[in-house]
């Protein structure tokens, strides 16, 4: 228990407090565990606020001066894991301002004035959920690269489509690896959408009603790159749209590399035998010394749950809210960088996975003998002859019951007959391929140019 007349030690809220929080609380209370990730953030949103306030003429030229060299030691410290955080530091937040205030009195004592908590958190979130999703979307271009060569590679290698897990069609190799190219470009584009959800500056929002001071919050916004500021400053510091745009990203992101993962698996097993697992993304058993393992696979569908999860998490926090900031906001970090890092780390091991594949061509070929895979060729056949497609669709059920049924080609004829937008024609495969490495490309340059350079 606390001393009963105890001052509570110095905090930057202490003034009308003569009691301190109970210690069994102060833990509970903290973030800082988890928002030291956001220092980078944190020190160039300062260095920006501080550049508004002097333009605003409430600290002068001298003073901007020193926090910006003082802040630069700062991170320089953060950086170097020299940084000594004391008791008193509840939060990533805390933490700079009272380093700051030791190497910079006046500046200090200074900085706060026209911001609080609430709208300088949510700018960290905001910059950090650009660099996230440009981070990611740099990910997946990688990823979708290395899955269009292999697709170009494997363009006319036959094998068996399936629906229901059960046999179907005729495709290629490369025109169902182009599957996950067209899904990974997607969650791209969705990356992309949360960088332009989070690029709205809420800097100048303060508490929940702006300030008197009056700061130009557009000096703030032009110093981080932000294009556009946010509309109301309510909405400013409570709204997390923008991190659960990035989270579910990183879901879809997830769920796509765990259906790959799943189709390694498949095909990697001895009953399928599409793939061989080199080496390089397999693993064996303790005990078993025959058996060479998925795993790099099989935690790729594990994984998924992780950012499901943090997309769950969040929203529940969200749901119940008053508007404005209320402390369960808190809880929005632990979630958003679990599913970002997550989403990175899956894509790059995705990415390493494809690139050692192995596919066997004799296996496949072996499992496309079944005349019945040409079933519908067959009964497309008598359409274009003039057969109206269920009499046709009947007569060719029949054969195949009966044993009797004889397809009009192989699957390589079948494969070049599919000749539409999307088909797997190896020729429409391979320019397929091609477009697939050209996005990536454009998605790669994307990434290499946002979010914009901080001020410090």
């Amino acid at each position: 228990m606390t001393d009963a007349g105890a001052r509570p030690p110095e905090r930057m809220w202490g003034g009308r407090f003569e009691k301190g929080l109970l210690p069994e609380l102060e833990a509970f209370n903290a973030s800082l565990e988890v928002d030291a990730e956001l220092y980078l953030y944190d020190i160039a949103g300062s260095v920006a606020h501080a550049r508004a306030l002097e333009a605003a003429g409430i600290i002068d030229a001298a003073i901007l001066a020193e926090t910006e060299r003082a802040l630069a030691q700062v991170r320089q410290e953060l950086s170097d894991g020299d940084f000594a955080f004391q008791p008193s530091d509840e939060d990533i937040h805390t933490a700079v301002e009272r380093r700051l205030t030791e190497l910079a009195p006046e500046a200090g004592a200074r900085l706060h004035a026209g911001r609080s908590r609430n709208d300088q958190v949510a700018l960290d979130m905001r910059l950090y959920c650009r660099a996230g999703a440009a981070a990611l979307t740099g990910a997946l271009s990688a990823l979708v690269t290395v899955l269009a060569k292999q697709a170009a590679r494997h363009a006319d290698w036959p094998m068996p489509g399936y629906t229901h897990l059960q046999r179907a069609q005729p495709v290629t190799v490369g025109h169902h690896l182009l599957v996950f190219c067209e899904q990974l470009l997607r969650d791209a584009t969705r990356a992309q959408h949360a960088y332009d959800a989070a690029d709205e500056m809420p800097l100048g929002a303060g508490a929940l009603a702006g300030s008197t001071l009056n700061q130009p919050r557009e000096v703030a916004a032009e110093a981080l790159g932000f294009r556009r500021l946010t509309r109301n400053s309510i909405d400013a510091v409570s709204d997390r749209d923008f991190v659960l745009d990035l989270i579910y990203a990183c879901t879809t992101v997830g769920i796509h590399l765990s259906q790959l993962g799943e189709d390694v698996v498949l095909w990697s097993s001895a009953e399928f035998g599409y793939v061989r697992l080199a080496d390089e993304i397999s693993t064996g058993s303790s005990i078993m010394p025959q058996k060479k393992n998925p795993d790099i696979a099989e935690l790729l569908r594990g994984r998924a749950g992780r950012a499901l999860g943090a997309l769950i998490q969040l929203a529940t926090v969200l749901k119940g809210l008053p508007r404005a900031y209320d402390k369960d906001l808190q809880e929005d970090k632990g979630a958003l960088f679990l599913a970002v890092d997550n989403a990175i780390d899956c894509a790059e091991a995705a990415r390493l996975m494809v690139e050692y594949l192995a596919f066997d061509r004799e296996r496949m070929a072996a499992a496309l003998n079944d005349p019945d895979l040409l079933a519908t060729d067959t009964a497309e056949k008598l359409v274009a002859e003039g057969m109206p497609f269920r009499a046709a669709h009947r007569e060719v059920g029949r054969q195949v019951l009966g044993g009797k049924h004889q397809p009009p080609w192989d699957a390589r004829r079948s494969l070049e007959q599919r000749d539409t937008v999307g088909a797997p024609k190896p020729a429409r495969v391979r320019s397929e391929a091609r477009t697939a490495t050209r996005r990536a490309s454009a998605l790669a340059r994307w990434a290499s140019t946002h979010p914009p350079e901080l001020p410090v």
